[in-house]
């Protein structure tokens, strides 16, 4: 491979389906550049690459379209999350203190 293109994966995974994609892209290849050149929406309906949050190796990339790819990196395409944690473990803290009778703590 020459120096004017570079070897990167680009991954967007459902708890059913997943897909992997190792592409050659020009140096200089922004992260939302290689998720939109990975044509994954093709494979996932509704999927819209344009405006994903993405990140790198399992960690988010703030500005994806000026953030630019090195050699053998990993674009993440990932999902909006259904639930909010926070909430999630609240409600879960809630019912443990109510099946033993007690009241949860509220939030310092």
């Amino acid at each position: 491979m020459d120096k004017s293109s570079i070897a990167v994966e680009v991954v967007y995974a459902l708890a059913d389906k997943q897909k992997l994609l190792q592409m050659t892209v020009p140096a200089g290849t922004t992260v939302r550049e290689a998720a939109l050149r990975s044509g994954l929406d093709a494979h996932f309906p509704g999927l819209d690459l344009s405006s994903a949050p993405l990140g790198i190796f399992g960690k988010a990339v703030p500005k994806p379209e000026e953030r630019v790819l090195e050699e053998g990196e990993r674009v993440e395409i990932y999902r909006p999350l259904i639930a909010d944690p926070k909430e999630v473990r609240k409600q879960r803290a809630a019912r443990a203190a109510k099946s033993k009778g007690e009241t949860p703590e509220a939030d310092a």
